[in-house]
This record gives C-alpha cells, sequence and structure tokens, in this order.
C-alpha cells in the first residue's frame, strides 16, 4: 500500500475514534454521573429529614414552630399542633403519613436503596472511563504503527 493512501487510512480511523470517544462514551459518561448526582442529592435530603426527625423526637415537644418555604424562596411561619406523625414524599409526588419512627425506618430503607443505585452508577462510569481508556490506546497504537511504518520506509530510500 502507498505510504500516503495507508496515512489516510490512520487518519480516518483516529478521526472515527475520536468520533467515538466525544460523540458516545463521553456523552454517556456525563449523563450517568449527573443521574448519580441527583441520587447523591436525595440520598442527602433523606439524612437530613432523618437528622431533623431526631432533633423533633430529642425535642418532645407537644407543638412545633416553623418556617415553610411557600415557594420563590417566601417564607411563611407555621405551627405544627401534633408531632407526632410526619408526611414524607415517597416518590412519584405521592407523600405518605408516617409516625416519626416509620419515618425514621424509611429513611433508613431509601437511603441504602439510593446508595445502591449510586454505586451501580459509579461501577457503569468506571466501565465507560476503562472504555475511553482502551479507545485512546487503540489510537495511540495507530499512530506508533504509522510511525514505524513511516520510518521503514524512510530508511528504504537511505
Amino acid at each position: 500500500m502507498e505510504p500516503e493512501l495507508r496515512e489516510a487510512v490512520a487518519r480516518r480511523k483516529l478521526e472515527r475514534f475520536h468520533d467515538v470517544i466525544e460523540k458516545k462514551l463521553k456523552v454517556s459518561l456525563r449523563h450517568i454521573l449527573e443521574h448519580r448526582d441527583k441520587l447523591y442529592a436525595e440520598h442527602s435530603d433523606y439524612i437530613q429529614l432523618r437528622n431533623n426527625i431526631r432533633v423533633i423526637q430529642d425535642s418532645k415537644q407537644r407543638q412545633l414552630k416553623s418556617l415553610v418555604n411557600l415557594g420563590s424562596e417566601f417564607y411563611a411561619q407555621a405551627v405544627v399542633p401534633n408531632p407526632e406523625y410526619i408526611f414524607v414524599d415517597v416518590g412519584l409526588t405521592l407523600k405518605v403519613q408516617f409516625t416519626l419512627e416509620e419515618a425514621v425506618a424509611f429513611c433508613h430503607k431509601k437511603e441504602a436503596h439510593l446508595k445502591q443505585k449510586a454505586d451501580k452508577l459509579t461501577k457503569k462510569a468506571s466501565e465507560l472511563k476503562a472504555h475511553i481508556k482502551l479507545v485512546y490506546d487503540a489510537m495511540a497504537e495507530i499512530m506508533r504503527l504509522d510511525a514505524l511504518e513511516r520510518e521503514e520506509q524512510m530508511q528504504k530510500y537511505r
């Protein structure tokens, strides 16, 4: 094969590998990491809820005063006459009334579930990073082989 033709073929292969990395692998990796970050944020919210419930349980108050966000960072003062029960968003905008103990138990289960999902996404992200590295290594090998072939061609003409 002609050296110019080999070089053009190698260049096209490198461009295709680069497109796979940029348009597929890195995009998938970014989506996976964004989804995992959302899971971590939700996990953090459940930990915060559990800690707030513990504070309510420890204070043993008959009445609870709080500031409630009505939206757009507009707050109003609220009074909870009986803090024995709490409504928890369990997903799909469904809110369930729990006792404080039930809410803490639910938070523990939900935290474990979210951690498991985040761990799976972390594993997926690691696999994608490995694929990206593999493609970069293949690109480096193509460039190395192309350079070796050019060197061999140069030595033939010396």
